[in-house]
């Protein structure tokens, strides 16, 4: 599966920002999104089974991030970002893997996107 993300940008603390990640074709995959801050290791932030009726966040993201995705053509995945934090500035990455998405299963996945940068200032 590859992956395009985008949606990225430069925004100020307690603004919004909406992440997209379209696969190259339809996909039952479980699809996610990790970050990666400078000099830390990359981290899960959010994944979504294929039906969407499975959805996980880290416990900093809860209330404040949402994933979705829309498999009718292409699947596409989403993440709306809310309130953000000056700590949420990393380069995200989505992510799409046939087991689940989970913390620590970076190593595992080997379809990845790009990467967006996101930035917020405070």
């Amino acid at each position: 599966v590859q992956l395009q993300a985008s949606g990225g940008g430069l925004v100020q603390a307690g603004g919004s920002l909406r992440l997209s990640c379209v696969a190259s074709g339809r996909t039952t995959y479980t699809m996610g999104w990790f970050r990666q801050a400078a000099g830390k290791e990359r981290e899960f932030v959010a994944s979504i089974s294929w039906s969407s009726t499975v959805t996980d966040y880290t416990e900093s993201e809860k209330g404040r991030f949402i994933i979705s995705r829309d498999n009718a053509k292409n699947t596409v995945v989403y993440l709306q970002m809310n309130n953000l934090k000056p700590e949420d500035t990393a380069v995200y990455y989505c992510a799409a893997s046939p087991r689940p998405i989970r913390p620590g299963t970076a190593p595992l996945i080997r379809s990845w996107g790009q990467g967006t940068q996101v930035t917020v200032s405070s």
